[in-house]
C-alpha cells in the first residue's frame, strides 16, 4: 500500500489551509489522505480544579459526580465539533480531487498519535500555530518543535493562506539530510513541471560548487528545470530574500541537525527560519 498524507487539524483558523495543502501534495503525488483530529483529554478538564479536599464525603461525592457529568458533556461536544470540523474539511479536499481520502478522530497526545503512524505515512503536514497560538506571525505553534524533533518523517509546516505552489526552493547545505531531499524530489516526476533552486549560504565553502553540480546534475537529469547558487550571507536573511525575489511557493530544508541542548543555548536554525519564511515549508528529518 502507498504511504499516505498525514493531515493535522485542530479547532483553529489554520484547520483549511493545512487541509488545503494536504490535498495539494496528495493529489500531486497521487496518494492516499488522512484527516486527522486529536482530542486532548488533559486539555478538556485542566480548567477545573479539584475542591473536594475541602467538602464533606456527601458534597464530595455530588462534587465528583458533577464533574464527571461535565467531563461527559465536554467529551461529547468535542467529539461532536470534531466530527463537523473532519466532515467539511473531507468535503473540501475532495472538491480539489482527492478521492483516497480517510478522516480518523482520536483521543490521546498529539505526538505519541503521531508516532504510532510513522510507518504508513509519507508526509505530515501541520499548521505552524495551532488553536493555543497566539496572534503573532512569528510565532512557532507549541507542538511544532517538539514533533519535528521526534518524528522521522518529512513534515510540512503551512502558512496563513493557501496558494497553489508553482515554484520551489532548496535551502540546501551538502548535508545528508538535504541530499536525500534532492533525492527525493528527482524521484518524483509528478513535480517536474515546478522549477526548483537549489540555494546554498552561510560562509563560503571550499566544495560548495561541487555539491551543486551535483544537486543540479541529479535534478536536471531527471527532467527538472534547476537554477542551483551560492550566496554568502546569513542563512535566514539569504533563503527569506531569495523566496521573495524568485518567486518561490514552497521551501524545503533540512531540521535540527544540532541537538535540543545546543538550541538551548545557541538557537535554532530551523525555527529562525520557520518563523522566518512566509511560504509553506517542508522539513526534512531522515
Amino acid at each position: 500500500m502507498p504511504k499516505k498524507i498525514l493531515a493535522c487539524v485542530d479547532q483553529s483558523p489554520y484547520a483549511t489551509q493545512v487541509a488545503d495543502y494536504a490535498a495539494w501534495v496528495a493529489s500531486r503525488l497521487a496518494a492516499p489522505m488522512e484527516l486527522l483530529h486529536v482530542i486532548d483529554r488533559h486539555q478538556e478538564t485542566a480548567a477545573d480544579a479539584d475542591r473536594s479536599g475541602a467538602l464533606g464525603m456527601d458534597a464530595q461525592e455530588n462534587l465528583l459526580d458533577k464533574l464527571s457529568k461535565q467531563e461527559g458533556e465536554r467529551s461529547k461536544e468535542a467529539r461532536e465539533q470534531g466530527r463537523i470540523l473532519l466532515t467539511e474539511l473531507r468535503d473540501r479536499s475532495r472538491l480539489q480531487g482527492v478521492d483516497d481520502l480517510d478522516i480518523r478522530q482520536r483521543y490521546g497526545q498529539l505526538l505519541s498519535t503521531l508516532e504510532e503512524q510513522q510507518d504508513e505515512v509519507s508526509l505530515y503536514v501541520l499548521g505552524r500555530r495551532g488553536q493555543s497560538a497566539t496572534q503573532s506571525g512569528r510565532d512557532l505553534g507549541r507542538h511544532v518543535e517538539t514533533i519535528c524533533r521526534q518524528l522521522k518523517r518529512p513534515i510540512m509546516t503551512v502558512t496563513d493562506s493557501f496558494k497553489d505552489p508553482k515554484r520551489i526552493m532548496v535551502a540546501f547545505d551538502g548535508g545528508r539530510m538535504t541530499r536525500r531531499g534532492i533525492e527525493l524530489l528527482a524521484a518524483t516526476p509528478r513535480l517536474k513541471d515546478l522549477p526548483i533552486d537549489v540555494v546554498m549560504s552561510g560562509k563560503q565553502q571550499a566544495d560548495a560548487e561541487k555539491q551543486l553540480a551535483w544537486a543540479d546534475g541529479l535534478l536536471t537529469s531527471n527532467g527538472f528545470t534547476v537554477d542551483a547558487s551560492f550566496i554568502q550571507g546569513d542563512p535566514e536573511r539569504v533563503i527569506t530574500a531569495e523566496i521573495a525575489e524568485r518567486g518561490c511557493d514552497l521551501l524545503i530544508m533540512g531540521a535540527y541537525s544540532h541537538s535540543p541542548l545546543r538550541s538551548l543555548f545557541l538557537g535554532s536554525r530551523t525555527n529562525d527560519l520557520l518563523r522566518a519564511s512566509q511560504v509553506p515549508t517542508i522539513t526534512l528529518h531522515l
